[in-house]
């Protein structure tokens, strides 16, 4: 069981391939039927009409395959709706490094932090000015840092 967990959490997101859909938090489960042994992995996509959940569930079946488990369910559940509070810490890292502003992180204190400014994920300078509602994908803005002049994606908080 823990091969295929291994394997599903490996898939990479294809719209932002520096995460995986478990960095993401879009992977919900991984379990066996304990009837038939059948693997069934639970996924939620980032929103309703998310483009990318056709090949998410093809990558996921192709490598589930490839541990050994080639007659798993894929199931999409819509509740709860996903949120930029399941990005993992990791994830964040990763989308940072890649020059992608991730959205603040979800309060663990019950103090509900007040966000001023996305910072530019390459200089880390608040001085930053939304240019469009949407970037490269929906769940992305484009936004211009001032100090270093360069664009950059930010994950949309949800």
């Amino acid at each position: 069981m823990s091969s295929a967990r291994e394997a599903v959490a490996s898939v990479v997101d294809p719209e932002i391939r520096v995460v995986t859909i478990d960095d993401l938090g879009i992977l919900r489960a991984v379990e066996e039927d304990p009837a038939t042994g059948r693997i069934v992995v639970t996924i939620t996509p980032t929103y309703t009409g998310c483009p990318a959940m056709d090949v998410i569930r093809a990558d996921i079946r192709r490598a589930l395959a490839a541990a050994g488990h080639p007659d798993a369910e894929v199931r999409t559940v819509h509740s709860p709706a996903w949120s930029t509070d399941w990005i993992s810490d990791a994830g964040r890292a990763r989308l940072a490094a890649a020059g992608i502003a991730p959205p603040s992180a979800a309060p663990r204190d019950g103090v509900v932090p007040l966000t001023l400014a996305v910072r530019c994920p390459r200089c880390g300078s608040p001085e930053t000015e939304q240019l469009s509602r949407f970037g490269s994908t929906a769940c992305k803005a484009l936004w211009r840092c001032r100090a270093c002049s360069e664009p950059f994606d930010h994950v949309k908080a949800l």
